[in-house]
């Protein structure tokens, strides 16, 4: 927690809790770091998702524990449809959404998670297998932003992504306290649930948790000092306008590969507000014809069109792009008017 605090997470904070050992571990911690370090205790929140028929007793059984260590908890129900498919990733913004809402109307600045060394090293894998770039396989930071739009002020703060999953369950056990397990987390339907299936072959192979975590550390160091550059490149070749971004497309073009992708995808996340970066093959597609002098007509991307300025806006000569959020169009149908993106 000192190093977490050195790092800028607020306190007091809320942590989020599913009942599992993980998150059940963490509530504890900071349960006992609070009283000795004479803080206020941390609020617990709990969702119920409705995806399994326990869902509810189990956010029931997070908030008997809490009270139990004298915490204050609530109970957040994902109310509504669920999806049918990509449910994983539905879940998951729901759950943040809600302890968003909670923690916006409280005044409450940090939400603490458990992620733990496995969670880090099986996000490196996802995102390998999606083709993500440098920051996509860089270590999950100790503080970071919220990962949904319209929460600037909240962040998610993450003080166990040192420790392995079996240090927090000894830690239980020693107190003599039990721990449930999402049926969620047994259901092959879901790639991070497959990945830990294969953890056993992984790291017979070499490849344990503990050393892609270093891995991930490592692009981590990286990441950051690119961050550097990216944000004087940003600041060169930018003009940041309330609806849009003028840009100075020959300097973006001459930067160094991976800093004009990196500046590329942060003027698209900041113009759509989308709190994800865009996919990388579709991102280096685009930058591919601005750096090789092939943008010749507008493109949509990441909710985003980017076009060249008319001479007018044209502030930093012929090759000035202008970014703004992708413009809808309304088409007449027997009567219905649609919604629709144009491509």
């Amino acid at each position: 927690m000192a190093r977490s605090l050195a790092l800028g997470a607020p306190w007091p904070g809320a942590v989020a809790v599913s009942g599992g050992g993980d998150s059940k571990a963490l509530m504890l911690l900071l349960a006992h770091w609070a009283r000795a370090a004479r803080r206020f205790p941390p609020v617990v929140l709990t969702v119920d998702h409705g995806l399994t028929q326990d869902a509810s007793r189990a956010a029931q059984t997070v908030v008997r524990d809490a009270k139990r260590f004298g915490l204050s908890a609530h109970k957040l129900i994902w109310k509504g449809a669920k999806p049918d498919a990509d449910i994983e990733a539905a879940a998951r913004d729901a759950r943040y959404r809600l302890m968003g809402d909670w923690c916006e109307t409280h005044r409450i600045k940090g939400l603490y998670v458990a992620h733990t060394m496995e969670d880090q090293a099986e996000t490196f894998l996802l995102r390998l297998a999606r083709g993500s770039g440098l920051d996509g396989l860089a270590a999950m930071r100790t503080r970071s932003p919220y990962p949904l739009p319209g929460f600037e002020r909240l962040c998610v703060v993450r003080p166990l992504l040192e420790l392995e999953r079996t240090r927090l369950r000894g830690y239980l056990e020693s107190r003599n306290e039990k721990w449930s397990e999402d049926p969620m987390n047994a259901d092959p339907r879901f790639a991070r649930v497959r990945i830990r299936e294969a953890w056993p072959l992984l790291t017979e192979l070499g490849l344990s948790a503990t050393r892609i975590a270093a891995a991930a550390q490592h692009l981590a160091r990286a990441r950051d000092a690119l961050d550097d550059a990216t944000g004087e490149l940003l600041e060169a070749a930018c003009r940041f306008e309330p609806d849009r971004v003028v840009v100075d497309g020959a300097r973006l073009a001459a930067a160094s590969p991976e800093i004009g992708l990196r500046a590329l995808a942060l003027i698209l996340s900041r113009v759509s507000g989308d709190a994800y970066r865009p996919r990388f093959e579709r991102l280096e597609r685009l930058y591919r014809l601005i750096r090789e002098g092939e943008f010749k007509s507008a493109r949509t991307l990441h909710g985003c069109r980017i076009g060249r300025a008319p001479k007018a806006a044209a502030v930093f000569g012929s090759f000035t792009l202008i970014v703004a959020r992708e413009p809808v169009r309304t088409l007449q149908r027997t009567g219905v008017a649609d919604r629709q993106q144009i491509s």
